[in-house]
């Protein structure tokens, strides 16, 4: 009995395998891009693209098991949810105001380490901002919300 539930479990487990959802890979930064309108410095661009851009922008960096179904689910629903919050790809689509408020809150859920989620920082150990790296990149959001004030 224990066999024949462990071969039905194999066989969906296969089976869910040609089931995959579509990657977040656009082929080139937006012009919309928060990195392309207001570029920054090789520093912070690359604290940017990894701790944020991965779960924030039109532009995925996969970890190999990303090929594995369900976590390939998983991911794609987390990364749905990351740019419905905030998708630095499309920022230059939007208000002065909401830019403003987006930077704001950027600024903030680092500064209280609630960003990036520790559930990204386990397995992503670079993506873990150091107090150094934290004063840098939200001195550099600041400035840029600074330029955007009205």
């Amino acid at each position: 009995m224990v066999r024949k539930i462990s071969l039905g479990f194999l066989i969906i487990l296969v089976g869910l395998q040609f089931f995959r959802p579509a990657k977040n890979l656009s082929p080139t930064p937006a012009k919309t891009d928060l990195l392309v309108l207001h570029p920054a410095p090789p520093a912070v661009k690359q604290l940017l693209h990894t701790a944020c851009y991965d779960c924030h922008s039109d532009h995925t960096r996969y970890p190999w098991y990303a090929e594995i179904q369900p976590v390939a689910w998983w991911l794609a629903q987390h990364i749905e949810d990351g740019k419905r919050e905030l998708n630095l790809s499309s920022f230059g689509d939007w208000k002065a105001g909401r830019k403003v408020d987006r930077l704001e809150e950027m600024i903030d859920h680092i500064a209280s380490r609630s960003m990036p989620l520790s559930s990204y920082t386990l397995v992503h150990r670079d993506a873990k901002f150091t107090d150094p790296q934290i004063k840098l990149l939200n001195d550099w959001l600041a400035a840029v919300r600074d330029q955007l004030e009205p």
